[in-house]
């Protein structure tokens, strides 16, 4: 395989290493010379943020370069099929702002282990903590270092496992050294550069494929259906149709990443119209992401891996420096990525374990420390992950970040739905689920990545379908052992929490509506007839 490295000139060089040392400046400031003035900002800014920048730090939470080097690599061999998984997303986001968000802002939270601390108890906060823990590990860090390794391996051709130490070093450095304030500070600016880079990459790539209607008419017709039949082993539209909204509860409603922005919001209103906003912004995934990997297999339609589509249309369309700018702004959001779930893995450890368990009267030296030790030990996990994640066989790219996501879910989306929707639920079940439920999902998922591969054993049902069933499966488990309790431990809210929670306002109302008809629209579009 002829890596990228020889399509490279010095100016692209250039550019990256001047980005690198200009971030190694801005870290350096943050973390040593700001220390006279410090003033920490805790993790929710304060209660500040408006609805754009809360759309936008979602969108960019969500939107790493894992999501750009799998999107292209899927509208490469299928088609636009993949943009469900963004597009379908808007019920679930539709969920978070009218259902989660009231709840969780009137709670007054800052952790989601908090918000379910309050309502069961210390047990639940610290299984739910170490949850969260492992699905930092796995789902961001582990992830977004396999990706990033990826990229690394195919930019400079050199193995795996010396890319993602690389890389790991790297970002690891920033998080140790308390640097992510500085990366936090060019965050939104390498979104707005990520958009328009892409955007860029399409253009180009539509005028040289002849038009936009060359573009339709170049590919097989089912690569512009959203929705495929059941017959089709890849992609049958009841896999999504059940599959995805389990990942999608988890990911949207219940995790960290995604809601902490939410928990950040001026007020309830500019809360869910944030949430409404990344809807708006997810539809920007078929032009900007999906397509790149379309107008690929219509330009260079030989590839050996269709995991390289992004880069290959980057090296083949851009004029030289812009290479380099276009590697810069990858590598930038990944240390990005993994600077922050290394920083978000180190507080849970430090906050919800640490202090709250094993050492409560510890001093802000013994915390700092404390911190430092789990950003390296998360580091060396990470590694090992990464690496294997690297091994599993018979599945692309995309179908990998979403099983692996499809498998640490399930426990997840049960425990919130009920607490939410069904106020029967006991702590007992909360717990049973949230221990050895997530212990037999995640054990699933390593029988089904790396035991009995998916290439070899035709048992299995499609991933999607899969965490549906497992999901399924722990729902019907909870209901059970919560009618069975004979002693149940049942949350019931105090009156303040229930004045606290808001209804929509009119504006909020009016926003949905145009946001679900322009989702419906578009779905009545590209429904394949």
């Amino acid at each position: 395989m002829g890596h990228l490295a020889t399509n490279l000139t010095s100016l692209d060089y250039a550019i990256v290493i001047a980005y690198i040392i200009i971030l190694v400046i801005i870290g350096y400031r943050a973390s040593f010379i700001d220390k006279k003035n410090k003033n920490d900002t805790l993790f929710l800014a304060n209660k500040s943020l408006g609805w754009a920048s809360i759309g936008f730090n979602m969108w960019g939470t969500n939107v790493g370069p894992s999501m750009l080097l799998a999107y292209a690599s899927i509208g490469y061999t299928t088609g636009i099929v993949a943009v469900n998984f963004d597009w379908y997303a808007f019920i679930f986001l539709l969920l978070l702002a009218i259902v989660f968000a009231p709840k969780y802002l009137a709670a007054k939270v800052s952790t989601m282990p908090e918000f379910m601390g309050n309502r069961y108890g210390d047990s639940t906060q610290n299984i739910l903590a170490w949850y969260a823990l492992i699905k930092i590990l796995i789902s961001w860090l582990s992830l977004g270092l396999f990706a990033g390794g990826y990229l690394v391996r195919q930019i400079l051709g050199i193995p795996m496992w010396e890319s993602v130490i690389a890389l790991v070093s790297f970002a690891g450095l920033f998080a140790f050294a308390g640097g992510l304030k500085a990366i936090a500070r060019v965050n939104i600016f390498q979104m707005i550069l990520l958009i328009a880079v892409s955007l860029l990459l399409t253009i180009t790539g539509v005028i040289k494929a002849g038009g936009l209607s060359a573009v339709y008419h170049h590919v097989p017709a089912n690569y512009w259906n959203l929705i495929h039949p059941g017959s089709d082993t890849k992609y049958p539209w009841y896999a999504i149709l059940l599959g995805y909204p389990v990942a999608a509860v988890a990911f949207f409603c219940t995790d960290q990443a995604m809601v902490q922005s939410v928990l950040g919001a001026k007020n309830l209103e500019q809360g869910q119209l944030g949430v409404n906003f990344i809807g708006w912004l997810k539809i920007l995934s078929l032009p900007l992401f999906i397509l790149t990997g379309i107008l690929c297999y219509i330009l260079f339609p030989n590839l050996k891996d269709p995991a390289e589509a992004y880069m290959t249309m980057v090296t083949h369309l851009f004029p030289a420096g812009l290479n380099g700018l276009v590697i810069v702004v990858l590598i930038a959001v990944l240390v990005g990525t993994i600077g922050s779930s290394l920083n978000s893995l180190s507080t849970v450890f430090t906050m919800d374990v640490y202090v709250k368990n094993i050492n409560p009267s510890a001093d802000n030296k013994q915390i700092i420390k404390v911190g430092r030790m789990a950003v390296v030990v998360g580091c060396m996990l990470a590694i090992i992950i990464a690496l294997a994640i690297d091994n599993i066989r018979g599945l692309n790219l995309f179908d990998v970040f979403q099983s692996v996501l499809g498998f640490i879910a399930p426990p997840l989306s049960v425990v919130f739905l009920l607490t939410v929707f069904w106020k029967r639920t006991t702590r007992t079940a909360v717990n049973v689920i949230l221990s050895v439920g997530s212990a037999f999902s995640l054990g699933v998922g390593v029988l089904y990545l790396w035991v009995f591969t998916a290439d070899k054993y035709t048992f299995w049902p499609h991933y999607l379908l899969l965490s549906f069933y497992i999901f399924s499966f722990l729902m019907i488990v909870a209901i059970i052992i919560s009618l069975a309790d004979q002693s149940p431990v049942i949350y019931q809210p105090d009156k303040e929490f229930m004045r606290n929670i808001l209804k929509p306002t009119k504006r909020v109302k009016i926003a949905w509506v145009l946001l679900v008809v322009v989702m419906i629209c578009l779905y009545l579009i590209f429904d394949g007839h």
